[in-house]
């Protein structure tokens, strides 16, 4: 039995989880995890929420409240988002713990000592209307590359690193300011030390993946230098030393000490070493953004400090929303504790695994989701377990019949079950989990073929065994499956076990252990139910409003006229209105535009009532996309208010004639 350390990239908590924190990093951790308990491997895996840093220092001046009671609000909801997931980590802490704080300033204390750490002149952005040096995520202004605004350290769009001082027209972020140069200090790690040993863990680690070596390789080339590890704030770890008075350590200089942290927290309170387990196997699981922090500055942290480098880090790649980049800002992105509300989240986990392989990037969309769902779990391992439980009731009562004299067929369909558990094991602890996930899915689909052919329904009376064989081997399969799924969606797996009366999976070869003739199994229930249409419609309506809200907040600050000559508006004629089903907010509308008659659907039915609107001019928006909502198509829209539903009023107007 070997031991594996498990740690998830820590989440800032500066916010709650979406889904792309979920697909890069914690599922496929647990995914790893539970298949490497259930073939006996001990396995402690662990995360924390990093709770440091300038955005949630900006966030809480913002709020004129303590950081600290930014932390703690979004340490509960993360927490409560990877227990709703089913993220089953043996110990989840904070960076703000008692335990982090003295890893932390020890494991400062010893690079300092051995000279790895360095006192350095230098000069850095001071506001003085605030009276304080300005940390990187302080300032703003414009890139000083392709001139875009940007942040202190960091250009969202041409995605240069920068240094504060390389800004152009720079303000405090505080006070909108423009702060000035001053001579001031820091402290600095010596990671060109470690140009070599970097090299060496990049070059000669046999578990990395290609993006991780082929991004860590890149960063190489140009040389490593030295890093700066403190910053000018009130908030975050103190440097423990007597002149370092006012300064905190850089927040990648303590968060990577979360996942240590967390798993000696866990030590204390189990007894059982962490060490044990960072010693023998350690891997990382982490979105690319931050694969150069994990691949370079960690490796050699831990290098000057003598321990052991990770042998693995995993790193998911992006996901995005229908077809758009997500941004939180724009509330752009889909929270784990909304979509929880609505599905079962083991239909989550599954669609972020067989939607793409980790290391691509992928998209999230909710028609796509839905069909997954309906063609895949619906249709594949639905169907094949509730007519392998209806028809073992109706022909067997309840219990697993005998098998003997198989066909042809049946051999080689036993063989495919046989099979299964190892194939999808392999894959598993090779980190293709999506391939792992195909597996099962494949077998599934020869299980609804092999039950088709037979044709059980007919053999019952034709050629009862061959009826029973079928029946049999349908059951093993199923008791396979409740197996094999358990790492991917454990609560279904779970849901299967229970119909087919057999204990909660906990070891990966129960599901070489044959059901026996004679097995009663329980009745059938639904297990995977399909997604109706209003109930997609009715998510990409939310998602889409909640961004048109955003993007109404704002489009006083970002709108110009070259914009707003692309929007062409007519004078429309409302003919016909109706309510569309299943909605309340909505009104189908039939719009003479002039030259035509336009359908578009409108947010109206709470304010007018169709027969209200008949014979209504109104302004149309005419060269919109058509989208569709609530599975109808809208071809425009009509231009009102958003708190009274107020139109315009243009009954002067001719209709078809042209506003703008």
């Amino acid at each position: 039995m070997s031991k594996i350390f498990i740690s998830c990239a820590l989440p800032y908590a500066n916010g709650p989880c979406h889904l792309g924190h979920l697909r890069s990093t914690y599922l496929p951790a647990d995914i790893y995890a539970r298949y490497n308990r259930m073939i006996g491997n001990d396995v402690l895996m662990v995360c924390a929420t990093d709770e440091h840093g300038t955005p949630i220092a900006v966030k809480a001046d913002n709020e004129n409240k303590k950081p600290i009671e930014i932390s703690k609000r979004y340490h509960d909801m993360i927490a409560e988002d990877i227990r709703s997931m089913n993220i089953s980590l043996d110990n989840f802490t904070r960076t703000t713990d008692k335990k982090h704080y003295d890893i932390a300033q020890n494991f400062f204390l010893d690079l300092y000592n051995k000279g790895y750490i360095y006192k350095k002149d230098i000069t850095q952005l001071y506001c003085e209307n605030c009276n304080k040096f300005l940390p990187d995520r302080y300032v703003q202004g414009l890139c000083p590359v392709c001139g875009s605004e940007a942040r202190g350290d960091h250009c969202e769009k041409c995605g240069r690193h920068l240094e504060p001082t390389e800004l152009k027209e720079p303000e405090c972020l505080t006070c909108g300011s423009t702060p000035v140069i001053k001579d001031t200090y820091q402290y600095f790690f010596k990671l060109s030390d470690f140009q070599d040993d970097v090299e060496e863990y990049i070059d000669n680690n046999e578990y990395l993946p290609p993006n991780v070596k082929n991004y860590a390789k890149n960063w190489l080339k140009e040389g490593l230098n030295d890093w700066v590890l403190t910053r000018d704030m009130d908030w975050g770890i103190p440097v423990p030393l007597d002149e370092a008075i006012g300064k905190v350590i850089y927040v990648w200089g303590e968060a990577f000490l979360g996942y240590i942290s967390s798993a000696a927290q866990w030590s204390e309170e189990t007894g059982i070493s962490w060490k044990d387990y960072w010693d023998d196997y350690v891997v990382h699981f982490i979105g690319k953004d931050i694969i150069y922090h994990h691949a370079i500055f960690w490796p050699a942290l831990l290098a000057a400090h003598g321990c052991k480098m990770p042998d693995n880090i995993y790193a998911g790649e992006f996901l995005s929303l229908e077809g758009q980049k997500m941004s939180t800002s724009k509330n752009w992105v889909v929270w784990i504790a909304d979509f929880v509300k609505e599905f079962d989240p083991d239909l989550l986990r599954y669609y972020l695994t067989i939607n793409a392989p980790l290391n691509k990037d992928t998209d999230f969309s909710w028609k796509d989701f839905q069909r997954r769902n309906n063609d895949g779990l619906a249709d594949v391992i639905g169907n094949f377990l509730h007519r392998t439980f209806t028809f073992t009731h109706k022909f067997f009562d309840g219990k697993v019949p005998e098998y003997k004299d198989p066909s042809v067929e049946d051999l080689e369909f036993e063989k495919s079950i046989e099979e299964l558990p190892d194939n999808v094991g392999e894959l598993i602890a090779n980190y293709d989990f999506r391939e792992g996930l195909l597996e099962i899915f494949r077998v599934a689909k020869l299980g609804n073929k092999y039950f088709n052919d037979q044709e059980p329904w007919k053999a019952v009376k034709e050629n009862p065994q061959k009826a029973a064989n079928t029946l049999y081997l349908s059951n093993q399969l199923a008791k396979t499956l409740a197996v094999v799924l358990k790492p991917y969606i454990p609560t279904k797996a779970d849901a299967i076990a229970e119909i087919i009366n057999i204990d909660i999976p906990e070891k990966w070869d129960d599901a070489k252990v044959a059901l026996p003739t004679g097995h009663e199994i329980n009745k059938a229930k639904p297990l995977f139910k399909k997604i109706d249409d209003d109930v997609i419609d009715a998510q990409i309506i939310k998602l889409n409003e909640t961004l048109k809200n955003n993007e109404d907040e704002n489009m006083s600050d970002i709108i110009t006229i070259d914009d707003f000559d692309k929007v062409e508006i007519k004078i429309g004629q409302i003919k016909e209105a109706e309510k569309i089903e299943k909605s309340d907010k909505l009104l189908k509308l039939q719009v003479d535009i002039g030259d035509e008659v336009r359908q578009i659907v409108a947010g109206l039915a709470k304010f007018y009532a169709p027969e209200e609107l008949i014979d209504r001019k109104v302004a149309v928006v005419v060269n919109l996309k058509p989208a569709k909502l609530f599975g109808t198509l809208s071809e425009g829209m009509i231009l009102a208010t958003g708190e009274s539903g107020a139109l315009l009023t243009p009954d002067e107007c001719e209709v078809g004639e042209r506003i703008q």
